[in-house]
């Protein structure tokens, strides 16, 4: 997992070498600032499992360059685990493990154009966790929360289907910090996902002004 880690780190800063001086990206500036509203898919591959994490993240972008904001994560379903059952637990328990998390995000567009771009995400986040036992009768046990604390630097992109919304896609790492290294183990790994934007600035500039909703105009390149 460290030469992932390293590999990522390595990736993201040869994107940001790629958008140098050389790099036309002058025109996804903006004047002003805008609201951004996020649907975040996202994708683990934990234990040998792919598991789904669904969140909802809201900021606002700064001249079209940088987007800070806070969001919400939750799993879609439990992360299996490879810790021994607890003594008192009868064969055939099955257990897992669950976890909800906040973060604050900053993402930085290396290079783009009105209607696409490419940016370096990074997420900082704080959350909860905790282990499920359900017994052969149905019978289910958690263990009580604990705290984890969560680093996820990523490489996404976007294309803007209308003014006011884009479609998406992007890879990362998930890193767990200040933990065990048994638990740090089980819950980072690569992440991949999905994500829908609604940019709320232009959607409420395009109904104030009457404009159509589904316009292109302001996503071709100026020549």
């Amino acid at each position: 997992m460290k030469r992932v880690w390293c590999s990522l780190l390595f990736l993201l800063w040869a994107g940001a070498a790629q958008a140098g001086p050389g790099a036309d990206s002058s025109q996804v500036r903006q004047a002003h600032r805008r609201l951004v509203f996020q649907f975040d898919q996202r994708f683990s591959l934990l234990n040998q499992k792919v598991v789904g994490i669904n969140g909802l993240k809201l900021g606002v972008e700064w001249r079209g360059r940088l987007r800070t904001g806070l969001g919400f994560y939750m799993l879609s379903g439990g992360v299996p685990t490879r810790a021994p059952l607890p003594p008192n637990m009868p064969a055939g328990t099955r257990d897992e493990l669950r976890f909800r998390y906040g973060v604050a995000y900053a993402e930085y567009v290396l290079i783009g154009t009105p209607r696409w771009e490419l940016s370096t995400p990074t997420q900082l986040g704080v959350g909860r966790y905790y282990a499920r036992y359900q017994q052969p009768d149905g019978q289910v046990t958690r263990t009580p929360k604990h705290n984890i604390f969560i680093v996820e630097p990523s490489l996404a992109g976007h294309v803007r289907v209308f003014r006011w919304v884009g479609l998406g896609a992007g890879v990362g790492y998930r890193q767990m910090v200040f933990i065990d290294d048994e638990l740090e183990n089980e819950l980072s790994g690569l992440i991949f996902f999905g994500r829908a934007k609604l940019f709320l600035g232009d959607f409420y500039k395009i109904v104030r002004g009457r404009q159509p909703l589904f316009t292109q105009e302001g996503l071709k390149r100026k020549r």
